[in-house]
């Protein structure tokens, strides 16, 4: 029986092209992950502030080496599409940012980021995440993004608000921390709402 409703993104619209590198403005880079990267993804994640916010725990370069290659291999079968923030100038890593739970033919995503210690402050995630969405959005077609976070995670509370994630609501205990279960906090962007002015 076929369809009535046509899928928002067809598939292979990302798999069938290379994973792009996103210009972000203040001299920064969103690109793909490389081999390289996985001294600084170790040492990010023995910040005591990734780890309370996330599952897994780094213990040796060759595990984070692991994580990149599943990072890499993602983009291929368009679930999730993980990128590397970085200096536009020495390469340095910033941070990552990624699209997880891709549903294309829905045109859905759901927006995840980290910064690394030295990066915060900055401005970083805004400009990322703005830059993200906007190709996202724009190059790719997706009708709908969400970000999800801890109700105690204040600062990336005002990542969504400052990049244009309007609040819609609370899931209750969504969220297995290190200390429990949290109730987590729901914004979403649609494409109709607009580009942000700033980030």
């Amino acid at each position: 029986m076929p369809f009535k409703i046509p899928d928002v993104v067809e598939s292979g619209a990302l798999a069938g092209q290379e994973q792009p590198v996103i210009p972000v403005p203040g001299g920064l880079v969103i690109r793909p992950w490389s081999v390289a990267d996985a001294p600084a993804v170790y040492e990010a994640f023995q910040d005591p502030v990734i780890q309370r916010w996330h599952a897994r725990v780094a213990v040796s370069e060759s595990e984070a080496l692991g994580w990149i290659e599943e990072w890499r291999a993602s983009w291929a079968e368009e679930r999730d599409a993980y990128w590397a923030v970085a200096d536009a100038a020495t390469d340095e890593l910033v941070g990552r940012i990624a699209l997880k739970l891709m549903v294309l033919a829905d045109g859905q995503a759901e927006i995840a980021y980290w910064t690394m210690p030295s990066a915060r402050g900055k401005g970083v995630a805004s400009r990322a995440v703005t830059a993200l969405v906007d190709w996202a959005f724009d190059e790719v077609g997706l009708h709908r993004i969400e970000l999800t976070h801890s109700m105690a995670n204040e600062a990336s509370c005002k990542v969504a608000l400052r990049t244009g994630f309007a609040v819609e609501g609370t899931k209750r205990g969504a969220g297995l921390h290190e200390d429990g279960w949290h109730d987590m906090h729901l914004h979403a962007r649609l494409k109709d709402d607009g580009p942000v002015a700033s980030a």
